[in-house]
């Protein structure tokens, strides 16, 4: 089973295709590298703002953000294409992935003139602000408060795990408006600025490299932001959140597809772990495909993201294994190099054994996505 046979979709491929050839970055053009997910490069931030002005940055949106509205078929061939050339999509991934989106759902029309459309042409970056020390996957359990003062939101808590925030203009926060209201209930979402006073930055390093400072730490004392910054109504940030992760899940699949291929190709060998790893990159596909075609319940974008993240992760994990002290080298590279594509991907493989955490994590973690499969999908009891 595959999508994207009907001649329109192929001919959608093929103009994408002519596209790259003729307005691909070169190697000496792309040669300032991020250093964080909301660092992007000037040749990157032009290379977006071409694929904004063309409709090819993200083709299901409508003209005006970027798109073309494209199909959901025509969507999947357009970063089947990516993929299979290996070029990273954005070097803010969750700024155009998750924020620009969330804006775009629940977001003004003004919010989506003066915020979305700067983070999809890549004029500014952004962070998402979740995660806090006693509230990851359990988001509701959040504590960061934010008051209403006249016309300002007075913002005062932390976040953590808050990736690229040292090198974004701007933090899509969730923060609790309502003390008193349920634990679901009584959040808001706020976009604050990274520059406001009171706002303080921490980055830290990564279980890959001390010096691989993505991560931060993020403090609000007395922070105050503009009640036009509120994204969504007040106290219904639950929805925007759901909404949110729903942008990150729809195709996250596919990222994971393109690990479990690069595995495939970086990884060969002749043992039962690389025909498991082969199995798992199909099963993946044809279950993807059947989601994108209709099949099934929303929820069982779980069973993508549970499939694909532990995929990658063990499949990593045997590379690693067979390689022995060889694989933890450090640095290192595993595959050639690409200069569209974004290093972690072609790194040692004690990198990429380490970096497969973040999937099982990231978008939510994998006991959180057997709890949804459980309930929802198997009809289990609480």
């Amino acid at each position: 089973m595959r999508l994207g046979s009907d001649p329109r979709v192929e001919a959608f491929r093929a103009e994408f295709s002519a596209f790259l050839d003729a307005h691909l970055p070169t190697e000496a053009e792309a040669v300032p590298r991020s250093k964080s997910s909301a660092d992007v490069p000037e040749w990157a931030r032009r290379w977006q703002r071409t694929l904004f002005d063309a409709g090819w940055l993200l083709p299901g949106n409508p003209p005006e953000f970027g798109g073309r509205d494209a199909t959901l078929p025509e969507q999947l061939a357009h970063l089947e294409e990516l993929s299979r050339r290996r070029i990273y999509h954005s070097w803010n991934p969750q700024g155009l992935g998750i924020i620009a989106a969330s804006i775009l759902t629940f977001g003004t029309a003004e919010q989506k003139r003066s915020w979305a459309v700067r983070i999809l042409r890549a004029e500014i970056t952004a962070a998402l602000g979740m995660s806090e020390p006693g509230a990851g996957s359990d988001l509701a359990g959040l504590r960061t408060r934010a008051v209403l003062d006249g016309d300002e939101f007075v913002v005062n808590g932390q976040k953590v795990w808050t990736s690229g925030a040292h090198d974004a203009d701007v933090v899509l926060t969730f923060v609790r408006t309502d003390p008193d209201a349920p634990k679901h209930k009584g959040i808001s979402v706020l976009l604050i600025p990274t520059d406001s006073p009171g706002l303080v930055r921490r980055p830290f390093g990564s279980i890959a490299d001390p010096d691989d400072l993505d991560f931060n730490e993020v403090f609000f004392t007395d922070v105050r932001v503009p009640k036009e910054n509120l994204i969504g109504e007040l106290n219904k940030g639950w929805g925007v959140a759901h909404g949110s992760l729903g942008h990150e899940r729809t195709l996250l699949w596919l990222s994971f597809a393109e690990r479990l291929e690069d595995l495939v190709r970086d990884a060969p060998s002749d043992r039962e772990w690389y025909a498991t790893l082969q199995m798992d990159l199909q099963a993946l596909r044809l279950l993807g495909y059947r989601a994108l075609g209709g099949a099934g319940d929303p929820a069982e974008l779980s069973v993508l993201k549970l499939l694909g993240s532990e995929a990658v992760q063990a499949a990593s994990l045997h590379a690693l294994e067979e390689r022995g002290a060889e694989g933890l080298v450090h640095p290192e590279r595993t595959s050639p190099p690409n200069h569209m594509n974004a290093e972690p991907f072609s790194s040692s493989w004690f990198e990429r054994y380490a970096r497969s955490f973040a999937g099982t994590i990231a978008g939510g973690t994998s006991e959180i996505q057997r709890n949804i499969i459980a309930e929802r999908v198997l009809g289990l009891p609480r």
